[in-house]
Formats: C-alpha cells, structure tokens, sequence
C-alpha cells in the first residue's frame, strides 16, 4: 500500500501563526507523547509510522510548501511538487504518475490518499487498512472513508449510503451531498449518512486510466509539463461523484479538523506557550507567544491571544473564526518561513523618506545544510554571526566563520554558506527594493 498525504492551502485562520505561506498543518503547536510540540503533519506522520500500515509514503504539495516539508519530515521523504496550485485532482494526477513514472510502482498497487492535517487517533489508520483490504478485493472501484458525524454541520460534504446493501460494514454509496445547510445535515446524519473525510483508496491502474482521459504521457517529466491541460477540479468533482462503484467504511473514532483557533486551543494541553504570565482568576483562555517579549494576562477570560513576527491576535474565542476577513486587509509578506536549511524571520522593516530600506532578518541555519551559492542585484547584506560556526563563500573565496564576525557582501557579489554546526546569524538588507526574487543562484560544490 503506497499512502499520498495531499499537503495544499494557505490561509490566515490561524493568523498570526498561518500565512500564505505558513499553512495550519506546519504550525508546531500539538504536544508528542515524550512532551516536546510537533505539527499535524508531523503528528499525522508519526502516526503512520507507528500504525506500521506502509512504509511507502509520497507527499505531494506546492512549491511554496517544499521546503517546510523537507525542514520537518526529513530530506528522505518523498515530495512531489506541483508546478501550479490547481486543486486535488491534478494533484492526485501527479503524485498517482510518480508512483508509476519514477517508482516503477505497477497498476494493481493500492493507493490511499488522506490529507495531512486529520487530528484523529489509531483507529482512523486501523479503518484505512480495511480501505486497502476493500479495494484488493474488489468491492468497489472507489473506497471512501465516512467519518460517523458528531453533530449536524455545514462545513462538510455528506456520503449517503446504500444501508440495505453492506458487505462487512463496507457499505454502496447511493449519492454525495456537499455542504447542506443545518436542516438538511439533521436529515442526512438520521439516515446513517457519514462525513466526507477527503480520503480515497483505489488501484493505481485506475487512477492512471482516468488520467489517460485527459492526457497520455510516457514519462513523469512530460505530465509535470503538461500539468495545465489538466481540469483545475477537485477530485471530489472530477472522480469520486462520476463514479458508479464507490463503497464507503466507515470510522466512528476522534476526527477534527483543526482550522480554528477555537477548535485548535481545545487540544492543546497547556494554557500557554512560549514567554506568557497569565494569573490564576483567567478563565478558558489560552496564550501562544513565538515572540521573545513576553505577554501577561490577568483576569482574562475566553480568549485567545496569540503573537508572532506577523502581528498579535486578541480574540473572543466564539468570534474566531471570523479572522480571516480581518487578516486580509494587513500585510501580506510572510515574517516567518521554513526553509530545507532552517528557517528565517523577520524581526525589523525601515523605510527612510528617501526610499532607502533596511529589512534586518533573523536566520537559523541547520548544521550540514547550506544556502545556495548566490547574487543579488538590488541589495547589500551584512551578516552578523550570533552563534555556531560555518563556511563562508565571497567570489569563490572560502573561509571560516563563527560567533561575532560581521560580513559585508555589496550586490552582485557571490555568497554562500554553510554550517558546520548549528548557525545563527542577523542579515541586514540595504537597498531601494528589498524582495525575496532578487536572487540568481549559481552552482557550487562544499
């Protein structure tokens, strides 16, 4: 059984910690059983691990989600990376093709595809075990995982079985109904509807005769080159409601979705996290600071505050889920990302009436990762190393660097770095434009 974990979206609901680039799932916050903070990704790979049911495992995300999965999953995950974002469909497509193209997987390998944020326990992985087992049987083209519904929501889409025909509680699927209002979610749960929980098990033959509609490639390289002509669907739309053999299993286990701050605060098993005082009189609040100036509470009560690089949130938690309006009208560059080396933040932005700039970022860099040799046109740097040690390329020059050198590097001069041990340093970036895509690589080996 090969598992794809569909790692997609951005969003601010979890803002200031979610970005644009910084999704939900990479947002260490959730407690491991040895009690240091891990990221639902990074829970949900756990769990896989520790469930043992596949040791095949391929994530396929965006570009601007790469490097955050390589920094927290490791360099020898597989990660399958979509040219442009165009929904779950073309993603699927992808990943299903890399399994084909590059690992030689052949078609009557099952494939079972779940997000990569699902907060659930060992019973959801026991559940997709019989999903593989339902498909290698042919009970269906298509199986489905139905999560038993606690309440009658609005959020989800509905899959309404067939209860009078069941092969082991793996039920035919009558039809689907995405989103109904309240009323109708009351209706659909009294007739043993489930929830769509987004996760798919098929052979892999059938996904790529469903891609052959579309497009017919003999190479992996040549499906990423063509990925546009593929329909910007969901795989919902585009497979799962055309399908006439579709079954459902069902799970009656923990499953959230965790994309508020008022369901997220609910698992976790501290008050609050990072430099916060809060007094003993705060009722049902909870504070997360990723900042290093400390937050005090006193006599709070059902709130959320929440800081970090991008701002500071302070939240009924009952008005949560409405931050999304309000975040979209603050600034839109991300003050925090991961990077496969580590990852930065920015702690300063200046902008003098001339319209000279300063942007001071804080950089942690991994011992034995690097960043690539390159070259900016608009901007000078000065590095300021704060702890560890490293290499420092200029102009193909190499040298040693540690704690307190500073290093002026005027534009077009070529620079790289690389950390012996666990590096920390400040850049500051002088110039009239100071943006990210100011950077020409160039080749260079350590």
């Amino acid at each position: 059984m090969h598992i794809i974990l569909l790692s997609g979206g951005s969003g601010k609901r979890l803002w200031p910690l979610s970005n644009d680039v910084r999704s939900k799932q990479f947002i260490k916050l959730l407690s491991k059983p040895d009690g240091t903070k891990e990221s639902m990704v990074q829970r949900v790979m756990r769990q896989l691990e520790e469930s043992g049911i596949c040791n095949s495992i391929t994530v396929a995300t965006s570009r601007f989600q790469c490097d955050a999965i390589l920094n927290q999953l490791g360099e020898n995950i597989s990660v399958v990376v979509e040219p442009e974002r165009r929904d779950t469909f073309p993603a699927i497509t992808l990943a299903a093709s890399y399994l084909v193209y590059e690992k030689c997987c052949g078609t009557d390998e099952i494939v079972v595809v779940m997000p990569c944020d699902s907060y659930t326990e060992i019973g959801y992985f026991k559940t997709i075990e019989r999903m593989s087992e339902a498909v290698k049987n042919d009970v269906a083209k298509l199986v489905l995982m139905g999560i038993q519904p606690t309440y009658p929501s609005s959020k989800y889409g509905y899959i309404v079985p067939q209860l009078d025909i069941a092969n082991n509680e793996i039920y035919k699927v009558s039809h689907f109904t995405e989103k109904p209002d309240v009323p109708t979610a009351e209706k659909l749960i009294s007739a043993g509807s489930f929830w769509n929980g987004g996760v798919f098990a098929f052979k892999l033959g059938y996904m790529m005769d469903i891609v052959s509609r579309y497009i017919t490639v003999e190479t992996f390289d040549e499906i990423r080159n063509r990925y546009r002509e593929l329909p910007r669907n969901s795989f919902d739309y585009e497979v799962v409601e055309k399908e006439e053999s579709v079954a459902v299993v069902p799970f009656a286990g923990e499953w959230k979705d965790l994309g508020t701050w008022n369901t997220l605060t609910d698992e976790l098993q501290e008050n609050t996290i990072g430099n916060v005082v809060m007094d003993d009189s705060s009722e049902n609040t909870h504070v997360v600071n990723e900042l290093d100036l400390p937050i005090m509470c006193i006599g709070a009560s059902n709130l959320i505050v929440a800081a970090s690089c991008d701002g500071i949130l302070i939240s009924e938690k009952g008005k949560s889920e409405n931050i999304k309006t309000y975040a979209d009208r603050l600034q839109s560059r991300p003050m925090f990302e991961e990077r496969r080396w580590g990852e930065y933040k920015v702690i300063d932005m200046v902008v003098f009436p001339d319209g000279y700039k300063a942007l001071t970022k804080q950089l942690l860099i991994k011992s034995g990762k690097s960043i690539s040799y390159q070259k900016h046109q608009y901007r000078d740097e000065v590095w300021t190393f704060i702890n560890g040690e490293g290499l420092l390329v200029l102009n193909g020059e190499t040298k040693k660097i540690g704690r307190g050198e500073t290093v002026c590097i005027k534009k077009g001069v070529k620079h790289a770095v690389m950390a012996k041990t666990d590096l920390l340093f400040i850049e500051v970036q002088l110039g009239t434009r100071l943006i990210e895509e100011d950077i020409e690589r160039f080749d260079w080996k350590w």
